[in-house]
């Protein structure tokens, strides 16, 4: 039984483990899912030499040919050593079939599966987290170090450097999705071919912010208790797609952010300063919606805000499915609280 952990996930890639013959990923983050997944397929492959063949598999494959799993991960390759099959959860690819595959003991070949945002409950986590010769990889949004690692490995890779005040703005605005957030990076490294360093005005030029001023309209609203506009753009933003908990995330960045200032004004600094010295460095769009709840907002109430969404984030993390109840139930006590 090894369920990794999403701090873990990294470490546990970098070297495989022989004894590993079934391997899940899984969690909100469906890039990361996908990412992680190809990286497991390539790491066990590499045991081999010369490495492993990597076959695909999903619901397609097994239309016509219930058995393909089964019969590939039991094929010897050619060239000797175990195959390794990257296969993706579907309707006929379901946790029953996996189990019957995978329960019964180690397999012959390597099976590693990207699955979907799964509960603690799900029966097709529980094969794996239970099972000697399995592995479950948790994948959910990054945060903090994750982020700043993923920039600094991909502008490193492109031979850049990054200002400092551009990397924390950039990371501030990453994160709903691994995949995601690498082609936001990658537009930047694109725009700045050619000069020695990525500044602040570079990322501000080419960061999309569609889906962020969607989850600004959700935030503000909760922060300013206008509940019936952060309601309905919650509504909006979940049907567009958006990850309820990357939602929750942008609210705990953003009520820390309203903290770091409250604390300086409180102290005799005027709200105009405390702005300037925020880092990363506020947009000037934002700025004057801040101006208006750092007004509304006392620490001890910024205190209480906290502590709503850091029970919220945990319950959504361990509930899964029913994030969506519980970021909604979090906008309407930050509205109650704000007003």
């Amino acid at each position: 039984m090894v369920a990794i952990k999403n701090h873990e996930a990294a470490r546990f890639l970098k070297t495989a483990n022989a004894n590993i013959s079934a391997i899940l990923t899984y969690g909100p983050d469906a890039g990361m899912v996908s990412e992680r997944a190809r990286a497991a397929a390539k790491c066990w492959a590499n045991l081999e030499d010369p490495p492993s063949e990597i076959v695909r598999i999903d619901d397609a494959d097994l239309e016509q040919n219930p058995d393909r799993l089964s019969i590939e991960l039991m094929t010897v390759p050619m060239f000797g050593g175990r195959k390794v099959i990257l296969a993706t959860t579907g309707r006929r690819l379901n946790a029953k079939l996996l189990k019957d595959i995978v329960a019964p003991g180690p397999l012959p070949g390597i099976l590693v599966v990207e699955g979907g945002n799964l509960k603690p409950t799900d029966s097709l986590r529980s094969v794996f987290e239970k099972a000697k010769h399995a592995a479950a990889i948790a994948c959910y949004p990054d945060e903090g170090r994750d982020l700043t690692a993923l920039v600094d490995d991909e502008v490193k890779a492109a031979g850049l450097k990054i200002a400092p005040e551009a990397r924390e703005y950039l990371v501030a605005h990453l994160g709903a999705d691994r995949a995601l957030s690498r082609g936001e990076i990658a537009k930047l490294v694109l725009y700045c071919t050619g000069r020695p360093r990525i500044e602040l005005a570079d990322v501000e030029a080419i960061i999309s912010d569609a889906s962020e001023l969607n989850i600004d309209r959700i935030v503000n609203a909760a922060s300013g208790g206008d509940t019936a506009t952060a309601v309905r753009e919650l509504s909006r933003a979940l049907l567009a797609g958006e990850s309820a908990q990357m939602i929750i995330l942008s609210l705990q960045r953003h009520f820390m952010r309203l903290h770091r200032i409250q604390a300086e004004v409180s102290a005799g600094r005027q709200v105009a300063d405390a702005l300037k010295s925020i880092r990363p460095p506020i947009h000037f769009k934002q700025k004057n919606a801040v101006t208006a709840q750092i007004r509304k907002w006392s620490l001890p109430d910024l205190n209480r805000a906290h502590q709503e969404i850091g029970i919220a984030a945990r319950n959504a993390r361990r509930t899964g499915a029913r994030d969506d109840l519980i970021t909604e139930r979090l906008i309407l006590a930050l509205s109650r609280l704000a007003r």
